[in-house]
């Protein structure tokens, strides 16, 4: 039985196509779901603007995402986490959190599942990561993971430096004795 799809089946074909389908797939699932319809030789036109349609929607698909691509390759996302002295993490940042911090940072929906890593990150640096949106556009960004606390160590105020070099300073004379 030949049909148009309506919609793009994997697997069968593009909006537009006409195939030849078995009747029973047709009249089952293709027809009733409405991803097709019997084709008739006034379809034959139809054909051609479905495809025109469906050509400009995937124009329209892979310029949007261009654009979403330039704005996650622009974005930098920064991680505190705690890590033992090695700069070996105690957890992992996985490609959920990074999907939520993305989010956060570019105000878009991001699914996780598009985000490519190998396997979770677990050492302090910079890493760079992949995130596929389209057939043939990747997006790659920057993901920094920080210390907790490092900047706290580093940031000490001067009364504290003072304190400090008081207590060494009695130290060292006690031990002059």
């Amino acid at each position: 039985m030949k049909v148009l799809l309506k919609k793009d089946v994997k697997g069968l074909g593009s909006a537009g196509a006409i195939v030849t389908v078995k009747p029973g797939f047709a009249r089952n699932l293709l027809i009733p779901r409405g991803l097709a319809m019997p084709a008739t030789a006034g379809l034959r036109q139809q054909s051609t603007q479905l495809k025109e349609a469906s050509e400009r929607r995937r124009l329209r698909e892979l310029a949007t995402a261009r654009d979403l691509a330039d704005r996650i390759s622009a974005t930098k996302i920064i991680f505190k986490a705690k890590a033992g002295e090695s700069g070996r993490l105690y957890g992992s940042i996985t490609s959920a959190m990074i999907a939520d911090a993305l989010e956060e940072a570019i105000g878009c929906e991001i699914d996780r599942r598009r985000i490519r890593l190998e396997q979770s990150l677990r050492e302090l640096g910079d890493h760079e990561v992949t995130m596929h949106l389209e057939q043939e556009i990747n997006a790659l960004f920057k993901v920094r993971i920080e210390a907790e606390g490092e900047l706290e160590k580093d940031m000490l105020t001067t009364e504290e430096l003072e304190a400090a070099a008081v207590e060494q300073g009695v130290e060292e004379s006690e031990e002059e004795e």
